[in-house]
């Protein structure tokens, strides 16, 4: 691994809060054509991303607190939820049946480029936070953005400004030493 990515790995922070500036759609693009090159058995590319900005957002927001059943003042908090950033990336699994590739692996391709896309618009300089929650597969909110069968939300990465360029805290180690074994 080259420095440059481990040092990247080290410096990345969830951002809970952000801005009203975010990347474009080409800019995505081109973040994720790195991102695309995780290990994927079978070369299946089971994934994609939707990009909800403006009333997208706001759309999200009814859907999940119509899959939670909520209205009112708790369905309205629900509902504001996807407003915390100005771009939502919808990870999304694109899973089909595969003699070799079983589903499971297929949506941990799907996670693994989702992670790439996170480290990269990071260490870009922009906030990101991966966010998923009860209803992510929730009917509703697979009819909100449109998705097929054999597609499956993953959570969303909600990415927008950092604040003043202030990076959030580090928090707790990983203690990787702790995580890992070795048999001979």
């Amino acid at each position: 691994m080259s420095a440059s990515a481990r040092e990247a790995m080290l410096a990345r922070r969830s951002a809970p809060k952000v801005t009203d500036a975010a990347p474009d759609d080409a800019e995505v693009a081109d973040l994720l054509e790195a991102a695309g090159r995780v290990a994927d058995h079978a070369s299946l590319r089971p994934w994609r991303f939707i990009a909800l900005r403006g009333d997208a957002r706001n759309r999200l927001g009814d859907a999940l607190a119509a899959a939670a059943g909520l209205d009112g003042e708790h369905g309205a908090r629900l509902a504001g939820k996807p407003l915390r950033a100005p771009l939502l990336l919808a990870i999304v699994a694109v899973t089909r049946p595969h003699f070799k590739v079983p589903e499971w692996e297929q949506e941990a391709v799907a996670a693994g480029v989702a992670h790439q896309l996170s480290l990269l618009l990071d260490d870009a300089g922009w906030g990101v936070m991966w966010r998923s929650g009860p209803h992510t597969r929730h009917p509703l909110v697979a009819e909100m953005h449109g998705l097929a069968d054999g597609e499956r939300l993953l959570g969303w990465l909600y990415v927008g400004g950092v604040p003043d360029g202030a990076r959030p805290d580090r928090g707790q180690d990983a203690d990787a030493a702790a995580r890992f074994s070795s048999l001979q």
